[in-house]
């Protein structure tokens, strides 16, 4: 209702036209599922998954649904990209710009969540990939999970153990493993 608030006034004043609209939220919540009512400390989908929309006026999709997975990250260089600016060196992250354009066309970048219980190093990290969601612990209770969010949206179900994911388990826990190196909690 607050968006579409906005947006009319947009329309109102003549600048929707002109103007890139985001919306977005900083974390899921939990409302009870696996027993938690809160949104930190969650690796799970109802905690790391957040509202996100943008919407470029220049772009024909706009109104489309994009099911690709992102980042926050790739929030600022979306709109330095979309802006006209130039990248800044070193920045992480990489521009949502071409889904903007095709919010179909295949993207295979991962998205990552940390939880960290002390601020400064890392108790677990989930990797989100359009299939899987794979998820470490560190520290009290170390293990992993892998859920898969279309046969059991629900994440009842940890299948790190079936012989048949053992691929899929080392490239995930891989990924998670380089990405807690090269990322230091409390930083």
């Amino acid at each position: 209702w607050n968006v579409g608030r906005v947006l009319a006034e947009l329309d109102r004043s003549g600048l929707r036209e002109k103007t890139i609209v985001v919306f977005w939220g900083d974390h899921g919540y939990q409302l009870g599922e696996k027993g938690k009512w809160s949104k930190a400390g969650s690796l799970w989908e109802q905690g790391t998954r957040t509202p996100f929309i943008i919407c470029d006026p220049r772009e024909k999709t706009a109104g489309k649904v994009c099911p690709r997975v992102v980042e926050m990250e790739d929030l600022y260089p979306t709109l330095v990209e979309l802006c006209g600016l130039e990248q800044p060196a070193g920045l992480e992250g990489r521009s949502l710009a071409p889904l903007l354009k095709t919010p179909d066309m295949p993207w295979d970048h991962p998205a990552f969540t940390v939880w960290s219980e002390d601020g400064k190093t890392f108790s677990g990290v989930t990797v989100r990939t359009e299939k899987w969601r794979y998820a470490e612990f560190f520290g009290r209770g170390p293990g992993a999970m892998l859920l898969d969010p279309a046969a059991d949206p629900h994440e009842m179900r940890n299948v790190v153990g079936n012989p048949e994911n053992a691929d899929a388990v080392r490239t995930l826990s891989s990924l998670v493993k380089a990405y807690a190196k090269g990322h230091e909690a409390g930083r």
